[in-house]
């Protein structure tokens, strides 16, 4: 397959995939289909200062490795990763541009930049929700008795 059609591709099955997987326990639940359906992309609401975007996203990553580590390896095994392929996009030259700012840093290195950015989002989003407690809700009556 060409690059032109696996870009779409992707995209597509990313969100059959998303859309199942996030549907799937609503179903189990009970929850009829059109309401699950509604229901799946209303939890994109949760803003970034929300403690539940930080532990979704933490296990997105988390299992985005996992999926895509073999399929990568099959791949580069077999000589037809993406990094092998850059030598025939120019990118074995020199680097030129905007590109030249770009740091190259190790895995290792890359791995726990992401893991404090995550962190940090995490630790804002409950310091924010301690900072400012929820009121309560507006329906509920004190008793007088």
């Amino acid at each position: 397959m060409g690059q032109d059609v696996c870009s779409p591709l992707s995209v597509v099955l990313a969100f059959l995939f998303g859309h199942t997987l996030s549907s799937r326990p609503l179903l189990r639940s009970g929850l009829a289909l059109g309401a699950a359906l509604r229901l799946v992309p209303g939890a994109m609401n949760a803003g970034l200062v929300n403690a539940v975007f930080w532990v979704g996203m933490s296990i997105s990553l988390v299992a985005a490795f996992f999926a895509a580590y073999p399929v990568n390896r099959y791949l580069l095994a077999r000589g037809r990763g993406h990094a092998l392929r850059h030598e025939q996009h120019g990118g074995s030259g020199p680097v030129i541009g905007a590109r030249r700012f770009i740091p190259v840093l190790p895995t290792s290195a890359l791995a726990a930049a992401i893991a404090a950015f995550v962190v940090g989002g995490f630790v804002v989003a409950v310091a924010d929700g301690l900072a400012s407690p929820m009121a309560p809700p507006a329906h509920t009556t004190t008793s007088t008795r």
